[in-house]
């Protein structure tokens, strides 16, 4: 005996936290000039392209963790330096 079993049907949301991309966005930005390095200096170092540098400090994109890692070992930082910044409230969830 079978049973049928409905499956509610949930939309998957892309995830794009605005605010916070622009907080890590910001924070990046000073981290980087900290450490003397230009956009252009950090992707050499980094093997990340300069229009990949300038979208993640523009919060354009929403970087990987594999990336975030490539910049803090670039930078000569630990990876938890990168987000030693306050996050914003993000949007309110409805059920």
């Amino acid at each position: 005996m079978k049973r049928n079993l409905k499956k509610k049907s949930r939309e998957r949301k892309q995830l794009f936290d605005e605010a916070g991309l622009k907080a890590f966005a910001i924070h990046l930005k000073k981290v980087r000039s900290e450490c003397g390095f230009t956009q252009e200096a950090l992707s050499h170092e980094a093997d990340i392209s300069t229009s990949q540098i300038a979208r993640i400090e523009t919060a354009s994109i929403n970087p990987t963790l594999s990336t975030i890692f490539q910049i803090a070992r670039a930078l000569g930082v630990p990876a938890s330096r990168l987000f030693e910044f306050k996050l914003p409230p993000g949007p309110k969830r409805k059920d």
